[in-house]
């Protein structure tokens, strides 16, 4: 939260979802009167506690600490982000107007809930990756409902956080490459021509490619624009293909063919497309620095969280 761009995505995104919730008023609260302003002080402060049902890893604790201490709520952090937790662990513990604390209840557990399945996903996948290639790394992609909130959940996890958005990294894919040429292996030389100048902005550049010859043609103009580099600063920039729907079989062929051409030294390589928990051991034992995963963030399984409240509570 301490990053100014992070934070203004962080605020944008709670606070549209609070306020959608909360809308013009909680019906329930002033049915039951509970934020009755003739109620005493004491009788208006209650307590509630966030607690694990099932192990993994929390994650979106200084988030909804944010949302929380936004509306003047008292926190006590218990697990903080990042931590293993086990199933009766309690997270948090919160004090404040009872309203308040209603108000902040679901759109806190969607967050936690969220973010944590995707940390302790990540930090499962990326385990059992290392099992079969202790060198390579799951990714994530940028299939985020939930943007850059998503890529620190994954981040949080151990995992790769890949491009943040389009601003940050050059990434041709096969849309870009149809408006260059007819054939792949032609476009692929083109666009890492034309992306090389402009890669002093960029964290990387990547190359999506969908063919053995493709792959070839890409390393090898990599390998023209690094060679014509030798005397920059800059001539170890990251360069990668991004091994699209392809077999193992076929991924672990283009490697050993790029090897062959001594071309694997100017490129990093990532496989990509339709790669799961049941498969990605297979994916590891390819020989790819990295695993992009979708599944990371567009399907993650939220993780059993609830919020149990306690008052009234006497106000100190």
């Amino acid at each position: 939260m301490g990053n100014p761009e992070y934070c203004r995505t962080t605020r944008v995104l709670l606070t549209e979802l609070l306020d959608s919730d909360v809308g013009y008023g909680d019906l329930t609260v002033a049915a039951l009167q509970l934020a009755d302003q003739h109620v005493s002080v004491v009788d208006q402060h209650a307590s509630a506690k966030i607690q694990a049902k099932e192990p993994g890893v929390i994650a979106g604790v200084a988030e909804f600490c944010w949302l929380l201490m936004r509306d003047d709520l008292e926190i006590r952090v218990r697990k903080k982000d990042g931590e293993a937790i086990e199933a009766g662990d309690i997270v948090l513990e919160i004090e404040g107007r009872r309203r308040d604390l209603l108000a902040h209840e679901r759109v806190g557990l969607n967050l936690l809930q969220r973010l944590s399945g995707i940390a302790s996903g990540t930090k499962r996948l990326q385990e059992l990756l290392h099992r079969h290639n202790p060198q390579a790394h799951v990714v994530a992609t940028r299939k985020t409902p939930w943007g850059l909130l998503d890529k620190r959940a994954v981040h949080i996890g151990g995992g790769g956080t890949h491009r943040l958005g389009l601003w940050d990294a050059i990434l041709v894919k096969n849309n870009h490459l149809a408006l260059l040429a007819n054939r792949e292996e032609e476009a692929v030389g083109l666009a890492v021509e034309r992306a090389w100048p402009a890669r002093k902005s960029a964290a990387f550049i990547e190359v999506e490619v969908r063919s053995e010859q493709g792959a070839l043609a890409a390393a090898q103009a990599f390998g023209r624009v690094q060679e014509s580099s030798q005397k920059e600063p800059d001539r170890d920039f990251p360069c990668l293909l991004l091994l699209d729907n392809m077999s193992p079989a076929k991924i672990a062929g283009i490697i050993e063919d790029l090897r062959a051409h001594n071309l694997l030294e100017h490129v990093l390589t990532e496989a990509s497309g339709n790669i799961s928990e049941s498969n990605v051991g297979e994916y590891a034992t390819c020989g790819v620095d990295a695993i992009s995963m979708g599944a990371l963030t567009h399907s993650a399984r939220a993780l059993d969280l609830c919020e149990r409240f306690s008052g009234p509570k006497e106000k100190p």
